[in-house]
């Protein structure tokens, strides 16, 4: 066993909630600003520095009401969200293989136990959540990912990350683990996944199988 610790992002990495995510950017943009969003700015900024620093990007002086509004429509959207083909098999395979799972997610603990709710295998595999209200700093900083690796007792070279946004490859390299690479979230292109320097790119689940 190379890595006894696997650490997994959420959003486009095992749940794919990009349409619900960028479906709310929109609806509180239009909501409450009035115009639509930039798409690719949108997309951009996902997975990195959380709610807040995007809200603040589409306007800084209304951060809470775009906030409040944004999280009034994207809740109950977690009941329509799929997991990704192969992800459930891949977890399993990894515990039974004897792997330590984690998930580091920009989301607050409460929008992740929504998924949670609809997903029990991901609580169930799991040994430790961090989400964006366990830590003072957010994705691309390490803290993090070193936030989880303490709670399981980990070092760096022992774990592993895992991603679909360049901000958890960023996080992953500058705490030290091993950095994967996911193709299959639909929110950052190939290209922006290489531009950050992961240690692989892969684009079917099965695949993390051969390089753990």
């Amino acid at each position: 066993m190379r890595h006894r610790v696997i650490l997994f992002d959420l959003d486009g990495t095992l749940i794919d909630s990009g349409p619900i995510i960028m479906a709310s950017m929109r609806h509180a943009s239009v909501t409450v600003l009035g115009r639509e969003p930039d798409e690719e700015a949108v997309r951009a900024a996902i997975g990195g520095q959380g709610l807040v620093s995007q809200m603040r990007d589409l306007d800084p002086d209304r951060v809470d009401e775009l906030i409040d509004v944004y999280r009034a429509h994207n809740e109950p959207l977690h009941a329509t969200l799929e997991t990704f083909d192969g992800v459930e098999h891949l977890l399993r395979e990894l515990v039974g293989r004897g792997h330590q799972l984690g998930i580091v997610t920009a989301k607050r603990r409460s929008t992740v136990h929504l998924a949670f709710d609809r997903f029990p295998f991901l609580p169930e595999l799991t040994d430790v959540l961090v989400g964006s209200d366990d830590t003072e700093r957010h994705k691309p900083d390490p803290d993090p990912v070193f936030e989880a690796l303490h709670r399981l007792g980990a070092t760096p070279e022992e774990a592993v990350y895992v991603g679909d946004s360049p901000f958890d490859i960023q996080a992953g390299n500058a705490a030290g683990t091993y950095t994967i690479a996911v193709g299959w979230g639909g929110i950052h292109p190939d290209e922006r996944l290489l531009a950050a320097e992961p240690d692989a790119l892969v684009q079917h689940p099965g695949e993390i199988l051969t390089l753990v």
